[in-house]
């Protein structure tokens, strides 16, 4: 019976042990995907890198973790032009499926998941905001972006009619899409009126719809859905072999 309480504590101790270094073990890769994540995106900060799973060191011999949960709190994203840039807000995406090198020197995920957001005042920038000719006497430019509701988005217009500045903006309620996997389109509903005039839809439409293209994400994640939140679009992205390193 004392030899058998014996190895029942000498079991605790060693389970205990093992516990202790496979955790030290996660924390360390934990710290040398996000390093390197950091170098391959060019980042300002260090991203957050949560590595799933027990136990960890059983993943880590056989070269393959089950799930690695990336957080990047801002993300400079290109808009296909080579120029301009978008910010990207809360990028997290849960990575299933990672092969790595020993160094992590390289690491690429089967699929992956994930979510971000855009500000109003970010999408903003790629809508024509100058006042524009859109009619015989009139003149209409975008303003401001706001939640519709029901996954909408409420474009205020500022139009001036026959010389005379309206003196609210006009709302057009505007759906919004992916198209492509990285581009944002907006399109309104319907024709806004500008004080009875009428005017080619083509030419409204120029300047109320908008497209937005986000290309560069990090490992080459893909827009896969959008929709108008409260204080921007909510994005769903997705992927598959996507690159973590290397």
């Amino acid at each position: 019976m004392r030899a058998l309480r014996i190895l029942l504590i000498i079991a605790v101790v060693l389970g205990g042990v093992f516990v202790i270094v496979d955790r030290l073990a996660v924390n360390f890769a934990e710290g040398e995907v996000a390093d390197r994540l950091k170098s391959a995106e060019n980042l300002t900060t260090t991203p957050d890198v949560s590595i799933d799973g027990f136990p960890f060191l059983t993943q880590l011999a056989g070269g393959s973790l089950d799930e690695v949960r990336i957080g990047i709190p801002e993300y400079e994203a290109g808009t296909g032009d080579g120029k301009q840039s978008i910010l990207i807000q809360d990028l997290r995406a849960d990575m299933r499926g990672v092969e790595f090198s020993g160094d992590f020197g390289s690491a690429t995920a089967a699929e992956a998941t994930g979510t971000a957001s855009v500000t109003y005042d970010e999408l903003l920038k790629t809508a024509t905001s100058e006042s524009t000719r859109v009619g015989p006497g009139v003149t209409a430019g975008v303003v401001g972006l706001s939640d519709g509701g029901n996954g909408k988005i409420e474009v205020a217009v500022e139009a001036t009619v026959l010389g005379t500045k309206l003196p609210e903006p006009i709302s057009v309620l505007s759906s919004v899409t992916v198209v492509n996997g990285d581009t944002v389109r907006v399109h309104a509903d319907a024709l806004p009126s500008f004080g009875g005039v009428e005017m080619a839809e083509t030419r409204v439409r120029e300047i109320i719809d908008f497209e937005q293209k986000i290309d560069g994400l990090p490992g080459g994640i893909k827009l896969d859905k959008v929709e108008a939140g409260k204080s921007g679009v909510d994005i769903t992205v997705r992927g598959s072999d996507v690159r973590l390193a290397g």
